[in-house]
């Protein structure tokens, strides 16, 4: 099967699982395990905050970072096609009582000034209106293909949220594709965000774990918040083991995921009856669509498992491909050819 749903379907190289199983363990709950301490004093650096903390997933550490950040009856300003907003089970107002306010996302992944502006209450004193503590911004913008937000925008988001006393939180899930994509390190594209979330279970491979970082005041209380919701692991060096490796080694080949996008957008390309622009493809997500007659989403992506190929939905008429290590420069092709079968004889 050629695996292009998701980068989350990469396995643990064999660096990782040798780490994994010669790592120095402890109880992590009682902040005694050395891997975990080691993994989250280099994923601190590697950001440029103060601390971090080792997450089981990415939207835990969302999560935390929001339960934070936000009293309860406080309002959190998200773009409306984020994932904190779509895919994280409303766990902010579940959990937190906090109120999501979704804000048009721009097809370049950002959140106008303008329509942040009119999420502002009218009058702050009045009690009937949940007053905004945070803007989430999502770098690189899964639902918009993987772009990556510009450090002049980030700049800007940033005055704008300290001018109306708002904190910034960023879902960096995959911040390391976009460092790579834009020559920005990864430290630069944070210091626009007081806390950032990244994984490292996607492009760079490590088989569990997110990482929530920002001040230390900021992640003491976060591993409460863990504790509360069952974050809470034990010798969970074993993990971090992983992740150590993923930040030492796995970096900088994001580059290739990249370049296997790039070359699977141009392929798709040249095929009649699909709907793609190259030049939107930033990083290592390739959104398109198929117009061919007699093919829906549905079927197009049942016939291509049948043939070996795994994609996914992506809502708006969109499918989704995602390029990752557990893919090659044939395999791509090989993905083309199938797609061009397909519309060929669904039409």
């Amino acid at each position: 099967m050629i695996e292009m749903r998701s980068d989350t379907f990469t396995l643990p190289t064999e660096q990782m699982m040798t780490a994994m199983m010669r790592a120095t363990l402890g109880d992590d709950v009682y902040g005694e395990d050395p891997t975990v301490s080691r993994l989250e004093e280099l994923a601190a650096k590697s950001v440029g905050k103060p601390a971090a903390c080792f997450m089981p997933s990415g939207t835990m550490a969302n999560l935390a970072a929001l339960l934070v950040h936000v009293p309860r009856g406080g309002k959190v300003l998200v773009g409306s096609e984020s994932d904190i907003y779509l895919y994280e089970a409303g766990g902010a107002s579940v959990c937190g009582g906090i109120v999501y306010e979704p804000i048009p996302t721009q097809p370049d992944g950002t959140l106008a000034l303008d329509d942040l502006t009119a999420a502002m209450p009218p009058d702050a004193d009045d009690p009937q209106f949940a007053l905004p503590g945070l803007i989430c911004v999502e770098n690189t913008h899964n639902r918009m293909g993987g772009q990556v937000l510009s450090q002049e925008y980030l700049a800007q988001l940033k005055r704008f949220a300290t001018g109306h006393g708002l904190l910034v939180h960023m879902d960096g899930a995959r911040i390391f594709n976009a460092a790579v994509a834009s020559g920005v390190p990864a430290d630069r594209i944070a210091a626009h965000a007081d806390s950032i979330q990244f994984c490292l279970s996607k492009g760079l491979s490590a088989p569990v774990g997110s990482i929530l970082a920002g001040e230390i005041a900021f992640i003491d209380k976060a591993r409460r918040v863990r504790k509360m919701l069952g974050g809470g692991m034990r010798q969970a060096g074993v993990l971090a083991a992983a992740g150590l490796v993923a930040l030492t080694s796995m970096v900088d080949r994001l580059a290739e995921d990249h370049r296997l996008a790039a070359q699977l957008a141009a392929g798709l390309a040249k095929v009649e009856g699909i709907d793609i622009d190259p030049a939107m493809v930033a990083t290592n997500i390739v959104l398109f669509r198929v117009t061919a007659d007699g093919l829906d989403e549905s079927r197009f992506l049942a016939a291509a498992e049948q043939r070996g190929l795994a994609m996914g939905e992506f809502g708006h008429g969109r499918i989704r491909a995602v390029t990752h290590r557990g893919l090659t420069s044939a395999d791509v092709s090989h993905a083309v050819a199938i797609v061009a079968d397909l519309v060929r004889e669904g039409s």
